[in-house]
């Protein structure tokens, strides 16, 4: 009985959790409280949880502003304005290639220094487009008289030469060392710069091609035209696998996107005003929305899941535009004429746009952070595209 009455009135079998009730606080009230419920009253009549008294006592994120100005301006003699040209171009070693009138001219952003790569002058020609090589050594150059020239960026020297074409060249794309070209004679024509071999011809569009651009993964070809089509090839058919016919106007805005494989946008001209996106895995259309004005140019982030639009008539605007709510970020402004060329910085963060008010404006509009996660919900058609 002695050793009865010594035994604690509450045991645990874990040692470390051994205590002793006290009885005389059995029918005593108490609030139980933790880390979490600070300045929260048992009392209150607040429908609100600790949780979310939390969450709304916590500062709000900021969003990410995007300067309206841009952080530098150059003057661009000479630069023509023109729909169905592409003209700027950005290296990956960080040059500016800028084709003007009869010269092709490059700006180093390292360093500010401008030299001239080429002049036409004395072959009576004039640029109608430029594309910078993957590795950033090489610049196509195309030319009114449908002449495709390779340049040496290193050297200033010309390399090979393609007169191939029979009319003017608005459109260039490499892949490795093939340079891809669109003519107004109607024809793709891709060429090896390691020969003077032309490899393929594609016929395809009845009007002017003014728009090439490769996928991130080099299998797929979209191309654009006058004829108001966009068209995608592969590397092995002679003819296009899929022919887009939505739009009303000339298709020049051409992207890929870099974070969903087969995702592209397409923007049209004066007459349609659409940005419309295309599941080129599906060969689907999954979405549209009317910008308002004359589509010039697009691209994608490379970091976010964002894109620019460069505008003409009648707004002269840049617009950035989250993907796929499509809500705009930013809306741009500052040339007075249509915003026809678009290149965007190695680093991703910059564009550079051009205009027939002979400038070019530089300015920040993307972010190297990554925005934040898209819901994986089943509901959300996009997060499929893979």
């Amino acid at each position: 009985c002695q050793s009865s009455q010594q035994r604690l009135p509450y045991t645990n079998t874990n040692s470390s959790l051994l205590r002793t009730r006290d009885p005389n606080t059995i029918f005593r009230y108490s609030a139980r409280r933790n880390a979490d419920d600070l300045h929260y009253s048992p009392y209150s009549l607040s429908p609100l949880s600790p949780a979310s008294i939390r969450l709304l006592r916590s500062p709000r994120k900021q969003l990410r502003k995007i300067p309206k100005t841009p952080f530098k301006v150059l003057d661009a003699p000479e630069l023509q304005d023109d729909f169905y040209l592409n003209l700027v171009d950005w290296s990956s070693t960080n040059i500016l290639a800028v084709g003007l009138n009869a010269s092709v001219y490059l700006w180093n952003a390292n360093t500010s220094n401008v030299t001239r790569l080429c002049d036409l002058q004395t072959e009576s020609d004039t640029v109608t487009s430029v594309a910078w090589s993957d590795r950033g050594q090489y610049v196509a150059v195309g030319t009114h008289k449908g002449i495709v020239q390779i340049w040496d960026a290193t050297t200033n020297r010309k390399t090979v030469s393609f007169p191939r074409h029979t009319a003017r060249v608005g459109a260039l794309a490499w892949n490795d060392y093939c340079i891809y070209s669109g003519s107004r004679d109607r024809f793709i024509l891709q060429n090896d710069t390691r020969s003077s071999k032309q490899e393929r011809k594609l016929a395809g569009h009845r009007q002017e091609v003014c728009g090439l651009k490769w996928s991130p993964d080099r299998q797929l070809l979209a191309s654009g035209g006058n004829d108001n089509r966009l068209l995608v090839w592969n590397q092995s058919c002679m003819n296009p696998i899929q022919i887009y016919t939505d739009h009303t106007a000339a298709v020049k805005a051409i992207a890929w996107s870099p974070h969903q494989q087969g995702l592209l946008a397409s923007g049209g001209g004066t007459a349609d005003r659409y940005i419309r996106f295309w599941n080129t895995l599906t060969a689907q259309s999954l979405q549209c929305i009317d910008t308002g004005s004359q589509v010039c140019n697009l691209a994608w982030s490379k970091h976010s899941n964002e894109l620019v639009s460069t505008h003409g008539y009648s707004q002269n605007q840049i617009v950035v535009w989250k993907y796929p709510s499509m809500v705009q970020l930013a809306r741009l402004t500052g040339h007075t004429f249509r915003v026809l060329y678009l290149a965007v910085s190695p680093d991703g963060e910059s564009i550079v746009t051009g205009a027939g008010d002979e400038t070019l404006r530089f300015w920040n509009v993307f972010t190297k952070c990554r925005a934040n996660k898209e819901s994986d919900s089943v509901l959300n058609l996009f997060n499929k595209i893979r």
